[in-house]
């Protein structure tokens, strides 16, 4: 079987294909001061849940934008697996051509998703990641990835106003009843969630205005089930979207 990180600033997903399934997923936070060890007993761990021995995978590939987690897990693929596992950057086989100034500076993650939405979907795309940082990227229908934008994540925004407003409390991520709200809680949820979706139909309107060309928008991502339903341009989401870019990948480059 074919195992897939994804390794984000604020978790990391892990996928487990046999040939072009998807078998079993998995969420964990990402802790880059943690062990060889300790991650390496974790995953073990995970792929007990589903009675699947070391030996039983037969390569691993990684998506990772926090490069300290390659120090950990490098040495776990070799102390655990006995392999060396593919990482996704420079010098790798992807099939898409990257039109951006410098293209080593495009996040792993971010390409991961433009193979996989081409594979996937057809025609001009706009894909939102909503991670740590929200990302907006523009793949067309040739499969040519053109670039985009980033802005700050919901998490990292609503974080800032809790710490900065010392009298606003923390509030759960979900859409109030009514815009113009009537206490304090429902007043932050509904600035959160509406004006969240209207940065992302913002983003998007211009993007597609800048490109002059119709575009789908795909939506992947921990949030991006909860953001969706309130904007208007986000057509699909596509929670496997990174995991099935990973599968692609590994597949261009054996």
């Amino acid at each position: 079987m074919l195992l897939v990180l994804d390794v984000g600033n604020t978790n990391t997903v892990l996928g487990l294909y046999d040939k072009k399934e998807l078998i079993q997923w998995w969420r964990i936070r990402t802790i880059s001061n943690s062990t060889v060890d300790e991650y390496g007993m974790l995953i073990l761990d995970l792929l007990g849940t589903v009675k699947v021995g070391t030996e039983s995978i037969y390569a691993i590939i990684i998506s990772c934008v926090v490069p300290p987690m390659l120090n950990i897990l490098e040495p776990l693929c070799a102390k655990y697996f006995s392999q060396e596992p593919l990482i996704v950057g420079p010098g790798i086989k992807t099939g898409m051509p990257i039109y951006y100034d410098n293209p080593r500076e495009v996040g792993a993650d971010r390409i991961v998703n433009a193979v996989a939405a081409h594979a996937k979907y057809e025609g001009n795309l706009i894909v939102v990641d909503f991670g740590t940082a929200t990302t907006f990227d523009y793949v067309t229908g040739k499969g040519h990835y053109m670039g985009g934008c980033i802005a700050p994540g919901i998490v990292i925004s609503t974080e800032a106003l809790f710490e900065r407003a010392s009298k606003l409390p923390r509030v759960e991520l979900t859409k109030p009843k009514h815009i113009i709200a009537k206490n304090t809680v429902s007043s932050m949820q509904a600035g959160i969630m509406f004006g969240y979706a209207g940065l992302i139909d913002g983003i998007v309107d211009r993007m597609k205005k800048e490109a002059g060309d119709k575009a789908t928008v795909i939506a992947t991502g921990g949030l991006a089930n909860i953001i969706a339903p309130e904007t208007r341009s986000i057509e699909i989401v596509d929670d496997m979207l990174t995991l099935e870019g990973l599968r692609i990948i590994y597949e261009r480059n054996v």
